[in-house]
Formats: C-alpha cells, structure tokens, sequence
C-alpha cells in the first residue's frame, strides 16, 4: 500500500514506519516536529499541520495513498488540563481536518492511535473494550471525540477504521537504533534510565501507600514493536466499507513501579536511587488490559513485552544516544514552517534511508 503517517516522527510513529517500510509499503510521514525528530523518519517527510488543510489536500492529491495511520497528537495529561484548548484544537480539530481530507481524496482506510485514557478509572481490572469511556483528562477526551467521529464518519461516509487503545508504550528497536525521545519525559522508564546514565540523582516515586503488593502503582508496559505490528495487522482487518473497530494493546499484565526499578538495575546493573514523593492525583492503583480481543479478531500476539526485554533494549538505546536524536539534529524551528533546504511545496523531503 502507499500509507501517509502522520506523526511518524515521534516515538511510536517511527518505529511504525520502519516496520512497514519493512513489509514492502511506501510510505510518507506527515508531522510537524514540534515533538517528533527528523532524524527518526527514513523515508520522505513533509512538515505540516494537520490545520493547514491546503498543505493536506496538496499532500493527498500528489501521494495517491490508500491508507493512512494517525499518530499525530499532543500527549501530556498535565499539560492537557493545564491547556484544554490546546489540546482540543489539536488532538481534535487537526484529527477533523484529517478525516475531511482524506474523505475529498477518496482515501477510506484510517488507522487511530487512540489510548486507554479513554477509560479513566476502570471499574474491573482487567480492562476489556466493553469497559466504560469516563476520560478524566483533557488529552483522554480528545482520544475519546475522535473516536466518537470515527463512528458516524463510517455510518455517514463509509469510512473504515480501527482505534488502537495503547497502555504503556515502552521499549525500543532491537539493534537500539530507534528509541524513545521526548522532552520533558513523563515515562517511568526512560526517567529510570536517565538516573543509570548519570544524568538525574534519583527517581521520584509517586505513592507508596496504594492498595497493591508493594504499594505503588500498576501498569502495563508493552513494547513499542508490538504496538507497531498492531497497526500492520489492523490494515489488513480494514477489508470493507464502514468498519468501525477498537482494540486494547496492552501486555495483559500490571508491573508496579518498584518492580519496573528492580528490573533496570538488573539491566543495567546500576544502583538507580529513588525518593519516595506524593501520589499524584488522578493515578488509579492498577490499570491493564484484557487484549483477547485483538489476539483473537487481530491475530496479534505480543512477542516483546516481557518487562526484562523491554527494559534491555531501552536501555541499548539510552545508553548509545544518552542525549536522544539531539545528538543526530542539527538546530531547527519546531513548527508548521518549511525548515531551511526543504521545499515548500508537497515534495516530500527526508534523510537516505539506513
């Protein structure tokens, strides 16, 4: 196929588009590298907004695509209450601006990456796909919206889509060089390793009272590879008109945070200190998924997210690129603009592949 990924910049996008690169698909990634990084894209890469419809419709008319996977979105719970607006516009308004796009140029395969911030706090563990959608945050009703359209655009227009509702994406690719980079780091393990590498004293644990087996917070990491096949497999399921499906991605089981430390210090074989800090409010004791849906309807089985495996190739990432992809950039303006030496046409542009 010739598949448009928006934000295949950032973390889960670009591992994304390696694989499908891999399989034999064309690909153009589509992100404004606010948050993404250049130096992830191995294939032609056109910088813009999903605001900017001119810039879409210019992409969309010359790309002749078939498919396309929607990774593009701001993701800070925080910052998300902090800036509702923000969000809305963004998460929402560009993921409209996307869909009437692609519904011009008769493009009618969406793949979502949506996320259980949907579900806010689960009444039963583990969470199935019947669970109710009460988001808590800003971000998570974003999530939330788009996937309500997705719904009537298949009942009105035909469109055909499957959301993938992710837990904890972690990891990284194999041979490390691919990971995770985003600034500043919100996620439990890229925050542990920072602390191994040297680069911050210690880790801040968030709650030590909650009603758990050591008393902080459960969740389920799975491993960004698996994430990824998850959206090769969903192309295949989008097979006719006005499908509308979700699935949870998740490992099945809950990790807490004392056992995600114990885990990188054997990794690494580093001391990692903590300091005990505060719960932080709207963090639920537990939260994984029930994935028999998408092992079943998907055929996916995740093959990377045992926590060690996880941890192990974080940490060949870290440990080869201890500053990210900064090391590989050189400055930019993060915005919508064409960079320096791109052109401003649809053209896509984007380092040789490796």
């Amino acid at each position: 196929m010739r598949v448009l990924v928006t934000g295949g910049a950032g973390y889960v996008g670009s591992h994304t588009v390696r694989l499908l690169l891999e399989a034999g698909h064309e690909v153009t990634v589509y992100d404004n590298l606010v948050y993404g990084h250049r130096a992830a894209v191995p294939c032609p890469l056109v910088v813009g907004d999903l605001a900017d419809r001119a810039r879409l419709d210019q992409v969309f008319a010359a790309g002749r695509f078939d498919a396309v996977l929607h990774f593009a979105a701001y993701a800070y719970v925080g910052e998300s209450v902090a800036d509702p607006a923000k969000y809305f516009r963004n998460n929402l308004g560009g993921g409209l601006a996307l869909l009437d796009a692609m519904l011009a140029h008769g493009v009618e395969r969406l793949v979502f990456s949506s996320t259980c911030a949907t579900y806010g706090e689960p009444t039963r563990l583990p969470i199935t796909e019947e669970e109710p959608q009460r988001p808590t945050s800003p971000y998570g009703e974003t999530k939330l919206a788009f996937e309500r359209a997705l719904y009537w655009y298949a009942q009105a227009y035909g469109l055909r889509s499957v959301s993938l509702r992710y837990f904890n994406a972690a990891g990284a690719a194999l041979d490390g060089t691919l990971g995770e980079d985003h600034e500043p780091e919100t996620h439990l393990i890229p925050r542990v390793l920072r602390v191994a590498l040297g680069q911050e004293p210690y880790v801040e644990v968030y709650g030590t009272d909650y009603p758990t087996p050591d008393g902080t917070c459960l969740r389920d990491y799975v491993h960004v590879l698996d994430l990824a096949a998850a959206h090769l497999l969903a192309l295949e399921r989008l097979d006719r008109p006005g499908l509308c499906l979700a699935y949870n991605l998740g490992a099945g089981r809950g990790y807490s945070v004392q056992e995600v430390i114990a885990t990188c210090r054997r990794v690494t074989g580093r001391p990692i200190p903590t300091v005990a800090a505060p719960r932080r409010p709207g963090d639920p004791p537990a939260l994984y998924a029930d994935n028999t849906r998408a092992r079943r309807e998907l055929g996916w089985t995740p093959a990377y997210s045992e926590l060690e495996t996880i941890v192990a190739t974080a940490w060949a990432w870290h440990r080869a690129h201890p500053h990210g992809f900064r090391e590989q950039e050189a400055p930019q303006v993060r915005s919508g603009e064409a960079q320096p030496g791109e052109e401003t046409a649809w053209e896509p542009t984007g380092p040789t592949p490796t």
